[in-house]
């Protein structure tokens, strides 16, 4: 979800998963076209303050620009309580809309309001996957597993090819101590974007994780990844999963699944400063 920051040796963590919007239709071609905001799981939630000034520069950058593209520009550039003024504006929202706006609330840490804005976006289309991947995320943060995977499944069917929520799926798996299925749910995620476990890859929003917890997923991503024959990714994330104190050289000498990687300097290199 990579997808994992650490706060010091404390109790809690923070664990992310990735947001998602997802745009249907394509903006007039005459206005300008700033980046629709995407979001993948990695980086460190970091909202940017509300500059007041926000809405005035974009207007001066933009000046043909709609207020949800002057949204979306906001978005990009982290100015999320401007966004939200600016897609407020807008007479009819989308369901697309609707999922940006929750979007730029939840990474205010502002759940009330993101879950609102998802929902509003699924009254106009119910099976809209950004908004019911960004509606599992919120309900992952709150522990209730079981609810946010029925949320992520129904996302997959609706879109079988999102790298993003197959990289949810496995982490919720994970939480739920099935690991096997996490596995697969991060091997498919990897098939399909073999970036997608990159740390600073994109805007996630975070749920309260033990240590425990989150040493197995930075383990479950290097194996992951080892499979996949990433192996970049997978000695980054074997890395984490050392100093998170999860992972030992006894069981990764054991484990099949970095096969590939042995003899490798940087394997090697690592096992060796764990010794």
């Amino acid at each position: 979800m990579p997808a994992l920051t650490l706060f010091g040796r404390i109790s809690a963590i923070s664990l992310l998963v990735a947001l998602q919007a997802v745009t249907h239709a394509q903006p007039a071609a005459a206005a300008p076209q700033p980046p629709t905001p995407q979001a993948s799981e990695s980086n460190t939630v970091g909202a940017a303050p509300a500059n007041a000034a926000a809405g005035t520069a974009v207007r001066t950058l933009l000046p043909g620009a709609t207020d949800e593209q002057r949204g979306d520009f906001l978005i990009i550039s982290r100015q999320y309580q401007a966004a939200i003024e600016a897609y407020s504006k807008v007479q009819q929202p989308s369901a697309t809309l609707w999922n940006k706006m929750g979007i730029a609330y939840q990474m205010l840490f502002d759940s009330k309001n993101a879950a609102r804005c998802y929902k509003e976006s699924l009254k106009i289309d119910p099976d809209h996957p950004g908004a019911l991947n960004n509606l599992a995320t919120l309900e992952d943060a709150r522990k209730n597993y079981a609810a946010a995977e029925r949320l992520y499944r129904q996302a997959l069917k609706i879109t079988p090819g999102s790298a993003r929520v197959f990289k949810n799926l496995g982490t919720n798996l994970m939480m739920q101590h099935r690991y096997s299925e996490s596995s697969d749910a991060y091997a498919q995620a990897l098939t399909l974007d073999s970036h997608i476990l990159d740390p600073n890859s994109g805007p996630s929003t975070d749920a309260r994780v033990s240590i425990k917890d989150l040493g197995e997923v930075s383990y479950i991503s290097a194996r992951s990844c080892a499979r996949a024959g990433l192996n970049d990714c997978a000695i980054q994330h074997l890395r984490k999963a050392f100093d998170e104190g999860f992972a030992t050289i006894k069981q990764v000498a054991s484990d099949n699944d970095f096969e590939a990687l042995r003899g490798k300097p940087e394997f090697e290199h690592l096992l060796a400063e764990q010794q």
